[in-house]
């Protein structure tokens, strides 16, 4: 049964929505949470330390801190009780130490994929029945081109990354009956304070690699995003969207 589309100035309008963004205390969380609040969605800026989004708070606008799995339904439920409903739920909460694979410990293994992984899927769980009630809507995970090709001294941060791509094909599959659309996004090097002073040599290989010859900026996820929560993305789920201004394109022989 065809449909006709939304008129093209509200592709990107996320007004009346409510988002939950979580590490949003981060280069790219907070440039998400911000691009989302700007197309009109209330949002929820979640950070483990509360400090870090505490001054995000104000219109259509709060913080929230918690820990990705332990208090997942708090963080969902924070959302229901400041703004009414859940529709949008975008995990960008993670970490990324880096070390070679020999010198990896259990715990620190066992912590990555507690944070990356499973952080995905327990807030993924719990956004579930909210986001269902609501009438259905989107989510979105962060994973990396990592997961898809990966890195020296990164083997446990790419393996979480795999896992992310895999769990969002597999929330696809069986939340769409719902309503509920879930994607990733997979970016590549992006811009961070500092990143040109502390890793001048790798800063200088990703343009030497990418095709657009630039690194990326936080906003070029954020609208990547975007595009994947707004009905501009009604027919899209199960995607991994790459945004690495193209360096997964080169061949590796």
């Amino acid at each position: 049964m065809s449909t006709s589309p939304p008129p093209v100035g509200s592709l990107l309008d996320l007004s009346g929505r409510v988002a939950l963004v979580t590490g949003a205390g981060g280069t790219i969380g907070g440039g998400i949470a911000r691009r989302l609040h700007e197309a009109g969605a209330s949002v929820v800026f979640h950070a483990r330390d509360r400090g870090a989004v505490e001054a995000l708070s104000g219109e259509r606008a709060v913080a929230a801190s918690g820990d990705v799995v332990r208090d997942a339904a708090a963080l969902c439920s924070a959302a229901v009780e400041s703004f009414g409903r859940l529709d949008i739920l975008v995990n960008s909460a993670g970490i990324q130490p880096v070390a070679p694979l020999e010198s990896i410990a259990d715990d620190e293994l066992a912590e990555m994929f507690r944070v990356n992984a499973v952080g995905v899927a327990a807030l993924t769980r719990e956004a579930a029945a909210p986001v269902r009630e609501s009438g259905g809507g989107a989510i979105v995970n962060i994973a990396s081109i990592e997961g898809l090709q990966p890195a020296f001294d990164h083997s446990h941060y790419a393996a979480s990354k795999a896992a992310v791509i895999m769990h969002t094909r597999a929330a696809a599959l069986e939340l769409g009956r719902s309503g509920i659309r879930v994607n990733c996004v997979s970016p590549g090097l992006i811009e961070a304070p500092g990143i040109e002073e502390s890793w001048p040599e790798g800063v200088a290989r990703w343009h030497a690699a990418a095709p657009l010859e630039r690194v990326g900026h936080p906003s070029d996820v954020a609208d990547a995003v975007l595009f994947l929560v707004s009905p501009a993305a009604r027919w899209v789920t199960g995607a991994n969207l790459v945004v690495d201004g193209g360096v997964l394109a080169h061949n590796t022989w």
